[in-house]
């Protein structure tokens, strides 16, 4: 398994509608989706998406900038080799 890890920055204040109804449901439907996880801290926010090959990952992260909401920021995107999970 294979994990994009994206973090990116918010401003102004957050819009958890068009997580939810924007970006959750587009990842939904990508190939080898596994399990999504989107945290929030000030200003910030960290999502790790779980896909079952570094191929899907990396295809997955390809579209990231297209579906990210007007007011966030792409600061840094990673796939990475999920090693263990609990």
């Amino acid at each position: 398994m294979h994990a994009v890890v994206v973090r990116v920055s918010i401003s102004g204040e957050p819009d958890p509608t068009a997580l939810r109804e924007r970006v959750v449901p587009r990842v939904k439907q990508m190939p080898g989706l596994v399990a999504g996880y989107w945290t929030r801290g000030s200003g910030e926010g960290l999502s790790m998406v779980v896909f079952d090959s570094e191929e899907h990952a990396k295809a997955a992260g390809d579209e990231v900038p297209s579906i990210l909401p007007d007011n966030v920021t792409l600061e840094s995107l990673e796939v990475r080799e999920v090693v263990a999970s609990a």
